[in-house]
């Protein structure tokens, strides 16, 4: 049922895309790739089916920023005017994800398929996963516009602020932290289940 619904979305988004087809390639291949990796793996690694809720949550967070181009969402435009923000900022959301959905997957399958026991190692890597994958992205932001500045201006989608690389590393990890933390307070909750 997931499937389908990331399928459906994949449609919609790439149906009359608000700006370029490279634009909409550019931010939506990641989540078509990601896909494409959970159903040939789905067999032989199997998450539990809330994480698979929340790994479809990020993709359509992905595929809806492809169909509009990140700077041009229109849930940006209302949080604009709800916080008094300066710009579109539903990147942020996605940057937020970035952080959020490879630590749960990273724990889990650091967990489940290495001979760690320790929870501190489990989570460092796992923190360390997800701002590596936010540095690679910037990286690839970074060589897109040195290739063809004009095309993937709304790739990029600084909307001016000199400041947009560092603040999306920030918001990935805040969004990891925050999956450590709900990680942590699941374990002490199962350990005071099983004492009680």
């Amino acid at each position: 049922m997931l499937l389908l619904v990331a399928v459906g979305v994949l449609v919609w988004s790439v149906v009359d895309v608000q700006d370029t087809y490279l634009t909409w390639m550019l931010e939506a291949l990641p989540a078509i790739l990601w896909v494409m990796v959970l159903v040939l793996t789905c067999k032989r690694f199997r998450f539990p089916n809330w994480m698979y809720v929340i790994m479809l949550l990020h993709i359509i967070v992905m595929l809806v920023g492809a169909h509009y181009s990140y700077a041009e969402v229109p849930l940006g435009y209302r949080m604009q005017d709800w916080f008094g923000f300066t710009r579109n900022n539903y990147d942020k959301i996605g940057h937020f994800m970035q952080g959020f959905t490879p630590t749960l997957i990273a724990v889990e399958i650091l967990s489940r398929k290495t001979t760690l026991k320790s929870y501190g190692w489990i989570t460092f890597l796992s923190f360390s996963v997800a701002m590596m994958i936010s540095a690679v992205y910037e990286i690839i932001e970074w060589l897109a516009s040195l290739s063809n500045p004009t095309d993937t201006e709304a790739f990029l989608g600084t909307q001016g602020y000199i400041w947009d690389t560092q603040s999306d590393m920030f918001c990935c990890l805040v969004g990891s932290l925050c999956a450590l933390m709900i990680i942590l307070a699941i374990k002490c909750f199962s350990f005071k289940e099983k004492i009680s």
